[in-house]
């Protein structure tokens, strides 16, 4: 059958009890509960108005709201109690209620945003002490003549203190945002106000029987013994010199919970480093989390597997972290810090799983980047070695073509073409290996010039001042890349001639007496692909980027209509 539940008002009806008027609801109910105690609580209107006090604590108390649902055997449970500490009247329970209230409203100051209900709450926490102090210990001592002496400061002027917490605005709050009770401080403020009233009806029993002193001079006594402790404690949660501090011990166990945190992350780091896959990672990580006192299985899912290691039997916990989603078994119910600790712990190994899972991507990514751009790049080279096999299958085609500078021609550029095939289909079997090999920058030229000799290329004078080296490869791929381009102009009749030079650096050049490139174009040359029609507009791109990786740099020198001039230089 389902749960029962008691619905305490759905939202509709809980707009009448707006948190605007919480201030209201506690002045209310404290002052109920002074006028049930400060008369005599063995009547039976102080029985009725102490019921009513524990109804108007049920419509100001902070930990369930008042549009949730309370189930049945709880409401049963509040309401059992309430129904007690009415009719029982009794000065250990209404002095232990006391300082459960004083716990209570201290709890959430720190986390209140709103001066009024920070006023309202330091004035009720005033007020509950000096209830405690004044008037229900000397009840509990059955002392008449303190409770004669004390019975009209209680009556008729400690009861200011709830009218005035009546009319002290609460301020605003986001509708349904909770009421926070800091557990830490509600525990401290209990035991102190249990120490202060025990201590003080100890020295009060004492003074009683010994016949000396006054009650208001063992309150003070017992105030000063708390005041002394207080800055004890202060002092040791955070010292200035030397010792590390309460604070940081306590906060040291409740991160590891006997088992130190750090020693976890130690040895998930150094799984990360010798595990590089992110699977066996996860399985490593996993199986070293069993050894937990509460653990007896794992069963996980990601993206791309699943698995399980351990006993899959007992409680089953269910946690997420990124695209890691995680089933614990654990022998026993978990308490709630347990599971923040295995959540936090979760968290950890899915931060780890990530890192790696995105470390492998890289890697997979940077791979298939050097294949394209070696496959860019080799794609360039043989359109280039196939220009110049049009240019010779053109001369053989020629009809009345002089048999002599054919075999020539042939005889020039096939060892070059052979030579330069070799060396792509090198670079295709292993193309990180692979090193550019230098030649003689005067028989480099000479090669060049041997290649281009049949097509519309003027080459200029050598001007090397001494012995210089070229890295082959790329002068090879550079120059037949911008003479290429430049020829291209020349066919759809945008220029007329094309002049190459090779100077001091060394340092190629190749120009062209055409129009000028057009400002966008200029913006986008060598950063990235541009639109072409001749091609798929990538060679200068890709160019620029081989002289860049060999310690180059191809820049556009002259831009001009009649002299558009580029450069490859050292950079």
């Amino acid at each position: 059958m389902p749960e029962q539940a008691i619905n305490i008002p759905n939202d509709e009806q809980a707009r009448s009890f707006d948190v605007r008027f919480q201030n209201t609801r506690l002045g209310l109910m404290l002052l109920t509960l002074h006028l049930a105690m400060a008369w005599n609580v063995d009547e039976w209107w102080a029985r009725g108005l102490l019921l009513t006090h524990f109804g108007l604590f049920l419509l100001w108390q902070p930990v369930w709201h008042g549009e949730r649902r309370i189930p049945a055997p709880h409401a049963l449970l509040v309401l059992g109690l309430g129904t007690l500490f009415a009719l029982s009247g009794n000065w250990w329970l209404i002095a232990a209620w006391i300082a459960l209230l004083f716990a209570l409203i201290g709890g959430g100051v720190p986390a209140t945003v709103s001066r009024g209900q920070r006023l309202a709450a330091i004035i009720a926490a005033a007020y509950l002490v000096t209830m405690l102090l004044a008037w229900v210990l000397p009840q509990l001592i059955r002392d008449p003549l303190i409770a004669g002496q004390t019975a009209p400061f209680v009556r008729f002027g400690l009861v200011v203190l709830p009218l005035i917490v009546l009319v002290i605005p609460a301020g605003e709050r986001l509708r349904g945002a909770p009421v926070i009770i800091d557990l830490f401080y509600t525990l401290v403020l209990f035991l102190m106000v249990v120490v202060l009233g025990l201590g003080s009806f100890v020295i009060l029993f004492l003074q009683v029987v010994q016949g000396d002193g006054t009650y208001l001079f063992g309150v003070m006594k017992v105030l000063l013994a708390i005041a002394a402790l207080m800055i004890g404690l202060s002092w040791l949660w955070n010292p200035r010199a030397g010792f590390s501090g309460v604070g940081t011990l306590l906060s040291r166990y409740l991160l590891g919970l006997g088992l130190p945190f750090e020693q976890r992350m130690r040895r998930l780091a150094n799984l990360a480093e010798s595990e590089t896959r992110p699977e066996q990672f996860l399985r490593a990580a996993l199986t070293d989390l069993l050894d937990l006192p509460w653990t007896n299985g794992y069963v996980w899912i990601t993206s791309g597997s699943s698995g399980e290691v351990g006993k899959l039997e007992g409680i089953a916990e269910d946690f997420e972290s990124g695209m890691l989603h995680l089933k614990m078994y654990a022998s026993r119910p978990l308490s709630p810090a347990v599971l923040i600790h295995q959540k936090l712990l979760v968290q950890m190994v899915g931060h780890f799983y990530e890192g790696l899972r995105r470390e492998q991507q890289r890697q997979q990514s940077a791979y298939t980047q050097a294949i394209y751009e070696t496959g860019a790049r080799l794609t360039h080279d043989v359109k280039n070695l196939l220009q110049s096999l049009r240019s010779i299958c053109a001369a053989a085609e020629m009809r009345g073509a002089d048999e002599a500078a054919f075999r020539a021609l042939v005889q020039r550029q096939l060892p070059n073409i052979t030579q330069r095939l070799g060396a792509t289909l090198e670079k295709l079997k292993s193309p990180e290996s692979h090193g550019m090999t230098e030649a003689d920058a005067a028989i480099w030229w000479r090669g060049l010039e041997s290649r281009y000799a049949s097509r519309n290329v003027r080459f200029l004078p050598l001007e090397l001042t001494g012995a210089a080296r070229v890295p082959a490869e790329l002068f090879d791929s550079v120059a037949d890349t911008l003479l290429e381009n430049a020829l291209y102009k020349v066919s759809e009749g945008d220029a007329k001639l094309v002049t190459a030079r090779l100077g001091d650096g060394p340092a190629l050049y190749v120009s062209d007496d055409g129009a000028a490139i057009e400002g966008e174009r200029v913006r986008e040359l060598f950063k990235g692909p541009v639109a072409s029609e001749s091609g798929l507009g990538v060679g200068l791109y890709q160019a620029a980027g081989f002289a860049a990786k060999s310690g180059f740099r191809l820049v556009l020198i002259d831009n001009r209509r009649g002299r558009v001039s580029l450069m490859l230089a050292p950079a």
